[in-house]
């Protein structure tokens, strides 16, 4: 017996711990994939509890990627969604669970600068006070 979701059945699993997404009409369970992910979990965490056919197709997915997606299968969109009674409408999420950082300075490793400073120096050092 296939499970049928709602788009607002699907909106209540919006948390890192706890995420659906849709793609083709096909309701998913991605929570175990959040950190597999190889685009990061971000883009996931923005596109779950809700319709992803757009992005997961306009991003351009192998077929691999899309015979990923059979294991975390969880059930159907209700197929009402098309018809214009009872109809299931997209629900807009608002992730409680969404994490912004803020980057007050550069990043990255501090030594990506100061080795090629220090053989400035060494090289300076050796040339004009070594070789003389």
């Amino acid at each position: 017996m296939v499970q049928i979701y709602t788009h607002e059945d699907v909106s209540k699993h919006n948390t890192r711990d706890d995420l659906y997404m849709i793609i083709d009409k096909k309701v998913y369970d991605i929570t175990k994939f959040v950190d597999e992910h190889p685009g990061g979990d971000e883009i996931l965490i923005e596109e779950g509890a809700k319709d992803a056919s757009g992005p997961f197709d306009d991003v351009g997915h192998s077929p691999d990627a899309r015979q990923m997606l059979v294991k975390y299968y969880v059930g159907e969109l209700d197929p009402e969604v098309t018809m214009p009674i009872n109809q299931s409408k997209p629900v807009v999420v608002q992730s409680a669970n969404t994490v912004k950082t803020v980057n007050d300075g550069a990043s990255g490793n501090p030594l990506r600068i100061l080795i090629p400073v220090a053989f400035f120096i060494g090289y300076i050092y050796w040339r004009f006070f070594l070789n003389q």
